[in-house]
């Protein structure tokens, strides 16, 4: 019996050191790790040499060299945040990617050194941090305090009016020419311009490109399997879709889209500067308007930034530029229409969030703007409750469209006479004055429940 019970014991510690049947415990977790899991979000090829940022995103660091080189910025590639220091190679996930994918590994790392380009950057980039390593970081003290004096009001009118000034003459804001002018008229140049704002990994194929010259009339012409055969040799389908669907939009409205708030303002002045009023007064009539009108250009991908569907996992993360003209579920419309009736203004707080990689301080304001008027919002509804509220509500309502319509027209009639710096001054006024205008009526709201601030 004792060496029964032995003989069980040992047999147990051997299945706890080995696994069943003398098998590694961890093998079985192995096998379901793939290729695409540890691929590298600028390339979409197997990590090499992976370089953790401080954001947690993980890029092979030639990719991130060849970022540093052609942005001239410490950004993330994947969603633009700062890294601090000069970053270092991820030890533990090298050493994991090439135990569980080393053919591939090799064969990547072989057709990187073969690319001159790459070599020159990858030495450009050590000199940067060799050079940089040493010096004091900067810290930048990005806190400001709200005082509400009149001095400091007028001080705060002044500064808006002289960058609305700056931006007018184009010293501030982007501008692209390729937002206006039409993509049958491009020059071989543009349309590598045009290419390399998609993405860093587009700098891939810019060679072919460059060597075909392609116009873009000749853009126009190129479809999937002009893409896939020589001279471009774009084996990738993730780049395919991407160029594809980016063409595509090219081809609907003649001209480069717009991808930021800067460039859709200056492709279309007239409808920022409306939206941007109409939203901040009126959000439920803005985005009911929006749903009429201009359903599929700004409704539908709105909806899907607000009110995401779930992904299946297996699906790529690259797919998401053609789900914004998918049709919401259902689950997407109940989740809207209930932040449409109670919290409309959390809907623009969360499209302001998504963008915060993209518009870093301008989605803080209009985040804080969100949340002031909603808290406006709140002592509106809750003055309704009282005797005199529920008598004043016919009347107030009636005023309320009145003052948003006849706003409207006037801004309709008298826009093609309107001077563009005047445009400009009731545009950054709107989006940068607006959140201190609200403070104060926030703060006599609480003083003075019942005032109607609105």
């Amino acid at each position: 019996m004792l060496s029964e019970t032995g003989e069980s014991l040992e047999d147990g510690l051997e299945e706890q050191r080995h696994g069943p049947l003398g098998r590694p415990p961890a093998a079985s977790h192995a096998e379901h790790i793939s290729e695409s899991e540890l691929s590298c979000h600028c390339c979409y090829n197997i990590l090499l040499d992976p370089i953790t940022l401080t954001c947690g995103h993980s890029v092979c660091r030639h990719c991130l060299a060849m970022w540093w080189h052609s942005s001239k910025k410490n950004e993330c590639p994947e969603c633009r945040e700062k890294w601090a220091g000069f970053p270092k190679i991820n030890i533990l996930l090298r050493d994991a990617t090439v135990k569980l994918f080393d053919e591939a590994v090799r064969s990547r790392k072989a057709e990187v050194e073969a690319d001159p380009q790459i070599s020159r950057t990858l030495q450009a980039f050590q000199r940067y941090g060799n050079n940089n390593q040493d010096q004091p970081k900067k810290v930048l003290n990005k806190g400001a305090g709200f005082f509400f004096s009149g001095v400091v009001t007028a001080l705060t009118v002044v500064a808006v009016l002289l960058l609305a000034y700056q931006w007018s003459m184009g010293g501030v804001e982007p501008s692209d020419l390729l937002l206006s002018k039409p993509v049958s008229h491009w020059s071989p140049q543009e349309v590598l311009s045009w290419l390399h704002s998609l993405g860093p990994w587009a700098h891939l194929y810019m060679e072919p490109f460059l060597q075909e010259n392609v116009n873009g009339r000749l853009l126009l012409m190129l479809g999937e399997e002009e893409l896939q055969r020589p001279p471009y040799s774009i084996e990738s389908p993730v780049h395919r879709r991407t160029i594809l669907a980016e063409l595509d939009k090219v081809k609907s409205l003649g001209v480069k889209p717009p991808h930021t708030l800067w460039e859709y303002k200056a492709a279309y002045p007239g409808t920022a500067l409306f939206l941007l009023y109409a939203l901040k007064r009126s959000p439920r009539l803005a985005l009911l308007y929006l749903y009429l009108f201009e359903y599929s250009d700004i409704f539908l991908p709105f909806l899907h930034t607000c009110c995401p569907a779930v992904s299946p996992w297996d699906q790529a993360e690259e797919d998401g530029l053609s789900q914004t003209q998918v049709e919401p579920n259902w689950k997407q419309w109940a989740e809207f229409l209930v932040k449409y009736v109670l919290l409309p203004y959390q809907l623009m707080a969360e499209f302001a969030w998504d963008w915060l990689s993209v518009h870093y301080w301008t989605s803080r304001f209009i985040i804080v703007n969100a949340m002031l008027l909603s808290v406006l919002e709140v002592c509106a509804l809750w003055r309704l409750w009282t005797r005199t509220g529920i008598r004043a509500l016919p009347g107030n309502t009636w005023s309320h469209l009145w003052d948003t319509l006849s706003q409207g027209m006037v801004l309709v009639l008298l826009w093609p006479i309107t001077p563009h710096f005047f445009c400009n001054c009731l545009f950054y006024l709107g989006l940068y004055f607006s959140p201190i205008l609200n403070i104060d009526r926030v703060v006599q709201q609480l003083l003075h429940p019942n005032t109607d601030a609105l």
